[in-house]
């Protein structure tokens, strides 16, 4: 199986370099990894202690962020080395402050693996959520490199717990602990005799309650407000907008309506602009003269979670497409939220539909029903807007969790 998994992987590598002139995030993927080592040894220094830290993509890096910079605040001598897989990582946080050094994972291959760690020779590795590399994890277990899976979360019908999951359940018997999101998971690793598991929960948690504590007053957002209820579709795609659009067409004089588009390019807010009615202004455009608009269009990036204050109710978009955006950045303000059909994968989503600060659409009759309840009863929204900020204070703490078991030494292997 080690053989056919190598052999994976060089066909993979084939495969991108083949479409790579063609696929720009291909191309990206390439030109990452080009001369790799000898780029991260002009980086890194051998005689420094290095920690490493490796995510996905993104969103696995804003999963693990709290923990790159509680390691950064308790271990500061340690310098950090954070790599990604993907460029929509690694090309969004390349210049990321709290890490020293960043780069692209090299492929998997067992020379990559060991030139790799080689260079490194970290103090300790973590993982966030899904990683699970062969050759990497092989190197790391067979020099006793301690490794950490943060955030880590397990459903049945992966392949570890299926009959033909002998070779990726190796790869688990190689993490010196499980960090682990919820009890399910605890439960699964068990079945496989491994009780090297912390029920931490998600890392995520702690980082909205961050970003929350930073978020900068926006005052355009306020005037544009005024006395009025405030509705806010953030990371809104164009079949939440269609519903939404609708809605606001019909009854645009039942509280001011706030777009933070996914996508911020002119050609999309223009098509935006084109479904709605009535006034609108773009953020960009925004003047005391236009703050009688009844729809504002967030035509810039890096707003939508100090935004989200400002909100009487929030839409989290995506619901029609892969899966949601973030919905723990506008609970964390204590305002319940809505989204579209495609949540079921988002665990905290599930749970905020079960409590009741979050409800579900799926067309424009739904949207108006849950509207109608929450602005139509005062005690049903309040308890809506409690469930919401109290399911996220409650599952804070993760990181807290993780960094008592984490200090080199702290705890012990169980392999």
């Amino acid at each position: 199986m080690k053989i056919l998994y190598n052999i994976g992987i060089h066909i993979f590598n084939i495969l991108v370099y083949i479409v790579s002139p063609f696929n720009p995030k291909a191309g990206q993927w390439i030109r990452g990894r080009k001369n790799w080592p000898e780029t991260l040894g002009k980086k890194i220094r051998p005689e420094e202690k290095h920690v490493w830290i490796h995510c996905a993509s993104l969103g696995e890096f804003e999963q693990g962020r709290p923990v790159i910079e509680a390691i950064r605040e308790k271990l500061p001598d340690r310098k950090i080395v954070l790599s990604f897989f993907s460029p929509s990582g690694y090309e969004v946080r390349k210049n990321y402050r709290n890490a020293d050094c960043i780069c692209y994972l090299p492929a998997d291959t067992p020379s990559n693996a060991g030139k790799f760690i080689a260079m490194l020779n970290p103090e300790f590795a973590v993982f966030v959520k899904y990683e699970f590399w062969y050759n990497y994890l092989s190197v790391l277990h067979r020099k006793g490199i301690p490794l950490y899976l943060v955030s880590g979360i397990f459903r049945p019908g992966q392949h570890f717990f299926r009959c033909y999951g002998s070779f990726s359940r190796r790869l688990l018997a190689k993490f010196t602990h499980f960090f682990v999101q919820d009890k399910q998971s605890v439960e699964l690793l068990g079945s496989l005799g491994l009780k090297n598991v912390t029920l931490a929960g998600d890392t995520r948690f702690d980082r909205v309650v961050q970003i929350a504590a930073a978020a900068k007053d926006i005052p355009e957002i306020v005037k544009f407000r005024g006395d009025e209820m405030l509705f806010l579709a953030g990371s809104s795609w164009a079949d939440d907008e269609a519903i939404i659009t609708e809605y606001i067409n019909r009854y645009p004089g039942r509280m001011k309506w706030v777009f933070a588009p996914h996508e911020t390019d002119r050609a999309n807010i223009s098509r935006l602009e084109k479904l709605i009615k009535v006034r609108t202004v773009r953020f960009s455009e925004f003047t005391d003269a236009s703050a009688d608009s009844r729809v504002l269009i967030i035509d810039g990036i890096g707003m939508l979670s100090s935004a989200y204050r400002y909100a009487y109710v929030a839409a989290i978009g995506g619901g029609f497409g892969k899966g949601i955006h973030n919905v723990l950045e506008a609970a964390a303000w204590g305002i319940p939220v809505l989204f579209g059909p495609n949540h079921e994968r988002f665990r905290e989503a599930v749970d905020l539909l079960k409590l009741g600060g979050a409800m579900t659409f799926r067309d424009h009759s739904g949207f108006e029903n849950i509207l109608e309840m929450w602005t139509g009863d005062e005690n049903l929204y309040r308890n809506a807007a409690e469930e919401a900020g109290k399911y996220v204070k409650e599952n804070t703490g993760a990181t807290r969790r993780i960094m008592a078991l984490i200090t080199p030494g702290d705890i012990n292997t169980n392999h």
